[in-house]
């Protein structure tokens, strides 16, 4: 078992990262309001125990939004998750893959994109089951 632990919508293509306390998943598409929609990558997910590392090795200014990722889990191992079932809260949502750092990842700190690379360590996405809402403090589960 896991813990949802933030959330962030994206208002535009290279816009800012909102962190937001809830928000709604619409199925087939992925959070409302966000800027990208439908296709396979309708959610990105990273944990925070890679974050914390981060933090430890690149300094303290390295922070989750910069990863641009929607939801950040504690407790659930993303490297596992791949073809799985994830429930957040009510929802679920099929991990498709792995999410590959790109260049924005060392243009928004020097060294992210490298130390993210291995190990799944920039996270997964996946397709959007159901409708609902998903809050930060919510349970989140890996099902078979």
């Amino acid at each position: 078992m896991g813990t949802v632990v933030a959330l962030w919508l994206k208002r535009a293509k290279r816009g800012p990262m909102d962190a937001v306390m809830t928000a709604e998943l619409v199925a087939g598409r992925g959070l409302r309001g966000n800027a990208n929609q439908g296709g396979r990558r309708q959610v990105t997910i990273i944990d925070q125990a890679v974050w914390e590392a981060a933090r430890r090795t690149l300094g303290p200014d390295v922070h989750p939004a910069m990863r641009r990722a929607n939801v950040m889990l504690c407790g659930i191992d993303l490297r596992a998750a791949r073809g799985h079932i994830l429930r957040l809260g009510n929802c679920r949502i099929r991990i498709l893959g792995e999410v590959t750092p790109c260049e924005r990842m060392e243009e928004a700190h020097a060294g992210l994109r490298a130390f993210l690379r291995p190990e799944w360590r920039g996270g997964v996405f996946g397709e959007v089951l159901d409708d609902g809402f998903v809050s930060v403090g919510e349970e989140a589960a890996v099902e078979s």
